[in-house]
């Protein structure tokens, strides 16, 4: 984009405010736009009875992405737009489409929607790709041997770095280590089999409703140069234990939100939501859940504090991290909604 374009979107982005060029974009065609990044679903199949794989064709301000990177993805439902975070499960070699699989949480609204309703054609809106579970090094210089261990849809990051080694033609070792509930439950079975057959790549599968251990020691007898986890709570606290006492680098990443506390007898003070002129008795939970609750709908993506989304200023009034136990009262900070609760009375720039 040229520097005039550049100045000339911004005078016209001016003169638009409060509605973004993006807003008005989208009436005539939502895959023409000026800023945001969209993408249209050209393929779908439904391989498991929980999940759902689809490609998507991205817009052209969509610049790649980092095998194990996720990108936000957005729906909107019921006039609502909804975010969460899911990772490509290609190559970062690949180009073109974007390609995810989404599993169906039995709570999950978004990926229950893409489960059951998403068709070619679709737009989804879509944001740059970041995060930080990803290859150390540059193709051609990695690491010799990496282990890989992924549990039910931590498997797509985890893809996405295996066919990202195989695309750079990696010399050394591969092994991938897939907990998941059975051989039904497995969307890229076929696809992991024929790599597996690869000099350096070898594949494990343990299948838990058929017997198998859950993550233990028994599982690694070789940690590899560096390893990557991705899969639910469970596992990557095993594996962080293991990978410590073996000293090995060890890369994680969490798909899971924390657990949401209940509303608490104990919990006391107001919760103060100062633009929208809304005010709650506070319940103990998360500020995000509160808010949801009243009816207001600020932006939200992980619901994990990963992506930063949800980010709004705290007015006055003490918080705590519900991931560290964290208390802050400082005034007028930037607070992430999703693992932040209200400590007796807080205000909200919401």
């Amino acid at each position: 984009m040229s520097r005039f374009t550049r100045i000339a979107g911004n005078v016209i982005e001016a003169v638009l405010t409060p509605h973004a060029v993006d807003r008005y974009l989208e009436l005539v065609d939502p895959m023409v736009t000026w800023t945001e990044i969209r993408g249209r679903v050209t393929a779908v199949s439904r391989r498991t009875d929980r999940s759902v794989t689809f490609t998507v064709t991205p817009t052209r301000q969509f610049t790649g992405f980092q095998a194990g990177q996720f990108i936000q993805v957005s729906v909107v439902l019921d006039g609502v737009r909804q975010t969460r975070c899911f990772s490509p499960a290609g190559s970062q070699h690949a180009g073109g489409d974007l390609e995810f699989t989404v599993t169906a949480d039995a709570d999950g609204t978004v990926s229950k929607h893409l489960r059951e309703n998403l068709a070619v054609g679709d737009v989804l809106g879509l944001t740059p790709a970041t995060g930080t579970f990803t290859l150390p090094g540059e193709p051609g210089d990695r690491p010799g041997r990496i282990r890989l261990i992924s549990g039910g849809s931590g498997i797509t990051p985890v893809l996405s770095i295996l066919r990202t080694l195989v695309d750079e033609n990696h010399t050394g070792t591969v092994d991938l280590l897939h907990f998941c509930r059975d051989a039904a439950d497995n969307p890229y079975r076929a696809e992991l089999d024929l790599l597996a057959r690869r000099p350096g790549v070898s594949v494990t599968y343990v299948y838990t409703r058929s017997g198998g251990r859950h993550m233990g020691a028994e599982h690694l007898a070789d940690f590899g140069d560096v390893g990557f986890a991705c899969g639910p709570a469970a596992l990557l606290e095993t594996a962080k234990e293991l990978y410590a006492d073996a000293g090995v680098e060890l890369r994680v990443e969490e798909f899971t939100p924390p657990a949401a506390a209940a509303p608490s007898e104990d919990a006391t003070g107001t919760l103060r939501f100062s633009e929208s002129g809304t005010e709650v008795d506070n319940d103990g939970r998360t500020i995000l859940d509160q808010a949801e609750s009243s009816g207001l709908f600020p932006e939200s993506g992980c619901r994990m504090g990963i992506c930063f989304s949800c980010t709004a200023v705290r007015k006055s009034g003490c918080t705590t991290n519900i991931l560290t136990g964290e208390a802050d009262s400082e005034p007028d900070q930037h607070i992430q909604l999703c693992i932040s609760a209200p400590v007796g009375d807080v205000e909200i720039a919401l």
